[in-house]
């Protein structure tokens, strides 16, 4: 592995506020890729629309960050590999970009950048905001398209489905969609940004309530899939997608680097089973990087974990463990 970028005193990144709780910012590019470039039918519409090109497009996903890894799970689960390339950058940056340490000459091998600030500031000169992944990037001429994460897997489904493969799953059934919506949001809010608010709060009242917020919805969670494989029943949907990226890192980070500590993952039966079931399913546990993942959070968080050690553990093995899940559904 290609060493990362060094930070420096001015280029250290900071995420907790002292005194203050942990507030995400929820602003990207809201540019869409659609069929024929075509108007959305829903979300963000006040940005420019591009149109589905099959090899236009690269997808820039870290291995290390859960939102990108929504991403990389979706485009395997319908097969988009061919038509939509990915690039990778390293599992350490500094506050200026994600950058390509993986590759040779630590330069994506497509767009032939170094630092994935390139992209966005070639479509917005020195733009303002964080350099976050996901990212799709039009490839002719090296400029970001979106970084709206939330949408990018959303219309990998909707408007990439011309491309899926033969058998790709229906990630968004029509008959569960409103209830589906209103569990993604709980996750999210709760769970995916619930680990975060734990671990960037600023005083002891802030990590408090986003703790007890945090295990209000892990119990709830453990208690509907008791009952049920997935989170919507006996078939796969976006929403296990975007559980799993968080399971997938709470025992190796969350639990101990964000303090949220009341239980491992390994100690919640359903939501173990499941998080193996998910692990064990072609496309979800290929796209999980242990090491990287710990090399993210431990030694790019530095004002939580100012001495840089990455823990070795957990031993990574029991993912593999039998989760006899098949029989609900």
């Amino acid at each position: 592995m290609a060493a990362a970028s060094s930070s420096t005193e001015d280029h250290t990144p900071s995420y907790v506020n002292k005194g203050e709780g942990f507030d995400r910012d929820m602003t990207y590019v809201p540019d869409r890729i659609t069929r024929g470039a075509r108007t959305p039918d829903e979300g963000p519409t006040s940005g420019e629309t591009w149109p589905v090109e099959p090899g236009r497009y690269r997808l820039v996903a870290a291995a290390a960050c859960p939102w990108a890894n929504r991403a990389l799970i979706v485009r395997k689960l319908l097969g988009l590999e061919d038509v939509i390339s990915v690039g990778m950058p390293g599992p350490t940056h500094d506050e200026r970009s994600w950058t390509f340490d993986l590759d040779p000459e630590e330069k994506d091998p497509v767009l032939g950048i170094h630092w994935l600030r390139e992209a966005y500031d070639a479509r917005f000169p020195d733009y303002p905001r964080g350099i976050t992944v996901p990212a799709m990037v039009d490839v002719p001429t090296g400029e970001l398209v979106t970084n709206d994460f939330p949408w990018i897997t959303h219309d990998f489904f909707f408007e990439w489905s011309e491309h899926h493969r033969e058998g790709a799953p229906d990630l968004w059934p029509a008959d569960l969609r409103e209830e589906m919506e209103q569990v993604m949001k709980r996750v999210f809010t709760e769970v995916n940004n619930g680990v975060y608010r734990c671990g960037f709060a600023g005083s002891q009242e802030a990590y408090d309530e986003a703790y007890e917020r945090l295990w209000v919805a892990m119990d709830w969670l453990e208690e509907r899939l008791t009952t049920r494989r997935y989170l919507m029943g006996p078939t796969i949907t976006e929403a296990d997608v975007r559980l799993f990226t968080t399971l997938a890192r709470f025992d190796a980070v969350y639990h101990g680097h964000f303090k949220c500590n009341r239980q491992k993952l390994t100690e919640l039966p359903a939501l173990w089973g499941y998080a193996r079931d998910l692990y064990a399913t072609p496309g979800f546990g290929e796209t999980i990087d242990f090491d990287q993942i710990k090399a993210h959070y431990y030694r790019v968080h530095v004002d939580v974990n100012p001495s840089g050690i990455v823990p070795d553990g957990p031993d990574p093995a029991v993912w593999d463990e039998p989760h006899d899940r098949a029989s609900l559904g």
